[in-house]
This record gives C-alpha cells, sequence and structure tokens, in this order.
C-alpha cells in the first residue's frame, strides 16, 4: 500500500497552508505548462489520478468535460475536494494507485499532478491508464525532477558568477526509495531516471508528445525574483503521450 502522509494530522494541516494548497491551480507554479499540454477538454472523460483538492478536476468540467472523476487514497483530500465540488458531473473515490485497476477503454484523457513518485507499481499503473484511455487518449502528469528524488548531499551556497546556490546530487542512476522529512514528517518517493520515464512510457505502447523539464521562466522571474536562484536546475518533469489511434487493449 503506498504512504498515505495526508491523513496525519500534523502533515495534513502543514499541507494545507501551502500556496498551491491555498491558491489550486494559480499556486502551482508548473500549471501553465500542464494547462498547454492539457489543451481543449470539451466533452471529454477525464480521469485525475492523485487528485487532491480536486483543483484539476474542477478547471476541467469548467473547461467543458463531460464527466470527470478524481480518485486519491487520502480521505482528507476527498472531503476537502467534495466540499469545493458543486457540479455533479464531478466525482470522486477513494483509491490507492498501486493497486488500482481502471475501466478499459474510456477515458478521452487521464492526467497527474506530483503524485507517481511516490508510487512503487509505477510500471503497472502505467499499463492501466494505457488500457483506461480511448484509442488516441492523452496522458499528462508531472512529477518531482529526478533532480530532486534523487539524494542531495548538501546546498554549496556561493555568491561568485551571480550564482546563489548549487546542489550536489548523489547516486542518480541508483534508482529506488528514498526518504525526506518534509513538514514534519518522513515522506516516501520512488527515485527514478528521466530515462526510466521515458522507457515505461514507450515500452507500454505510447506516443511521447511532450518531455518539459519545468524551471522559472525570465518573465516569471521579473515579477517573482526570488526564484532566480531555482534556474540552475529544473524543478518537474512533465511528459505528454498519447495512445495510438486504433491501438487495441
Amino acid at each position: 500500500m503506498s504512504q498515505n502522509a495526508y491523513d496525519e494530522p500534523v502533515f495534513f494541516a502543514g499541507y494545507s497552508e501551502l500556496p498551491r494548497s491555498q491558491q489550486g491551480l494559480n499556486g502551482a507554479l508548473e500549471w501553465p505548462l500542464l494547462r498547454d499540454l492539457v489543451g481543449n477538454v470539451q466533452g471529454y472523460q477525464v480521469l485525475d489520478l492523485g487528485c487532491g483538492f480536486g483543483w484539476f478536476s474542477r478547471w476541467a468540467q469548467e473547461n467543458g468535460a463531460q464527466k470527470v472523476h478524481g480518485i486519491d487514497i487520502s480521505r482528507n483530500m476527498l472531503e476537502r475536494a467534495k466540499t469545493l465540488t458543486i457540479h455533479p458531473a464531478v466525482t470522486y473515490s477513494i483509491g490507492d494507485l498501486d493497486t488500482i485497476e481502471l475501466e478499459k477503454d474510456l477515458y478521452d484523457l487521464i492526467y497527474s499532478s506530483l503524485a507517481f513518485h511516490h508510487l512503487q507499481n509505477l510500471k503497472e499503473l502505467i499499463g492501466q491508464v494505457y488500457d483506461g484511455l480511448k484509442a488516441g487518449g492523452h496522458f499528462v502528469f508531472s512529477v518531482e525532477h529526478p533532480i530532486f528524488t534523487a539524494p542531495i548531499i548538501a546546498p554549496a551556497w556561493t555568491e561568485s558568477a551571480g550564482r546563489t546556490a548549487a546542489w550536489a546530487v548523489d547516486s542518480y542512476a541508483e534508482e529506488g526509495l528514498r526518504k525526506r522529512d518534509w513538514l514534519g514528517m518522513e515522506v516516501f518517493k520512488q527515485h527514478r531516471t528521466v530515462d526510466t520515464y521515458i522507457s515505461l512510457l514507450l515500452g507500454t505502447g505510447f506516443i511521447l508528445t511532450a518531455v518539459k523539464e519545468w524551471m522559472p521562466t525570465s518573465e516569471y522571474i521579473k515579477d517573482h525574483p526570488e526564484w532566480k536562484r531555482e534556474r540552475h536546475r529544473p524543478l518537474f518533469l512533465v511528459i505528454g503521450a498519447r495512445k495510438p489511434k486504433g491501438a487495441q487493449t
């Protein structure tokens, strides 16, 4: 079973104070890129994996999706999502993405934000996603960039040449469980290389449509100069893929 940190009271309280929890998609730095990859959802059947508070699920319905279903392992998350949701086309259910089984050939779009790097059985889930999509259906997801899920030895601070920070990364090629202290709790993550994410998709039969390494843009830094220090390595890996037209499940 996947770790469910979000039903721990102290962790959930801390998470609820983060900008992306308070502001929704507008508080997620990578959202504009994800939005561009998602594109037009008019008339779509949409699945939101690791839906959290349901921000994307509601956005999809508001932008024309016919039906949206969100799945999350956390009861706290789903209770908040249901409280914030008023449209009957948006539904939620509890589920562990490490063991879930999806109905076949149902969805036009399957989406996930910052959930997959917590999963042990990602290969199996990607197979479920492939089967769950209609032929020609789209798959868009983000994860913490593998530079972040690999062990970080220590920050080496320097003021020379305009650089404010440089991070040393160790054992990038060694995939597997990593533990990080975050919001007062030891959180489990599964480190995988960029190569592995792409190879899993291609090996399942997906056609890649985008592979993006998100960092703050120059335009963003004009309004938020404090983010200049994040330009030295990507924060998120964002991937778009498509199930081939005419594919057989």
